[in-house]
């Protein structure tokens, strides 16, 4: 293995859709880190709305003006794609407890594939510890206005999906 940049971090997620939370807490870690590669995961339980190349334009599209921050995909096992960027760092937010348990074991796992690379927690910001992609997706997909929880190009591609006009304050079923 060549020699780990400890100054490098990952950001792993499937950022389906990317929401300011993440944006948050990505720009964060560069308080912390020297470069954060923001890891798009194509393998996912979830099912996605957006397809992988949507979500790493997308999110290239948000940070492009950001050098220190990079937009990549990847498809195996995330210590696999760490090891592969020399990144000395993994790191994860949490927005609640909740989160905490599975992010705990999935950290332990990575410890035990690779003792090399370190599991760094940060806090979410307060203002986005109810924001999940999920809930932006339930609301966007009737219509919500999602203004100021996600970014603009988002809000937009958003808007394309589920055919509505952004943040039109028309919500399907109220026209």
């Amino acid at each position: 293995m060549a020699e780990l940049n400890p100054r490098l971090a990952v950001y792993p997620g499937t950022f389906d859709p990317l929401t300011m939370g993440h944006v948050s807490l990505t720009r964060r870690g560069l308080k912390v880190f020297d470069n954060v590669i923001l890891a798009v995961a194509k393998s996912t339980p979830k099912k996605t709305l957006f397809s992988i190349e949507e979500r790493v334009a997308l999110a290239r599209e948000v940070f492009r003006d950001e050098p220190r921050i990079t937009v990549e995909p990847f498809d195996c096992l995330l210590i696999d794609y760490v090891e592969s960027v020399n990144a000395g760092s993994i790191m994860r937010g949490l927005r609640a407890v909740s989160d905490f348990e599975y992010e705990f074991q999935m950290a332990l796992m990575n410890r035990k594939l690779e003792r090399e690379i370190e599991t760094v927690f940060m806090m979410t910001d307060f203002k986005w510890m109810y924001l999940s992609s999920t809930i932006v997706k339930e609301v966007s997909q009737y219509g919500g206005d999602v203004r100021g929880l996600v970014p603009g190009p988002v809000m937009k591609a958003l808007a394309v999906k589920y055919g509505f006009k952004p943040a039109s304050g028309k919500r399907k079923g109220h026209e």
